[in-house]
């Protein structure tokens, strides 16, 4: 298929744009409104959650480098104990 003269009156309509919305002389184009749900919200904070949850991956990681970490082994058995005993996750 063979099109000739595909630009026959001269206006390219990406040339043209110039990025100002076209309305009403006078007036400024229509914004666009963003809203964020509670739930969107809620993420936001989890990840602060995040950040806090590097910060201490980070010191633990300096601690075992540093040879100054401490294993709590009661907590770890009182741990495991409930776990088995079925009242633990």
């Amino acid at each position: 298929m063979r099109i000739d003269h595909r630009f026959l009156i001269g206006v390219h309509p990406y040339r043209q744009y110039s990025g100002i919305p076209q309305g009403k002389t006078g007036q400024p184009g229509r914004r666009d409104r963003v809203e964020i749900s509670e739930e969107a919200k809620e993420l936001q904070q989890r990840s602060t959650w995040a950040a806090e949850r590097e910060e201490k991956v980070r010191r633990l990681k300096e601690q075992i480098d540093n040879r100054t970490y401490e294993i709590d082994a009661r907590a770890i058995a009182e741990k495991l104990y409930k776990f088995y005993k079925g009242d633990g996750q």
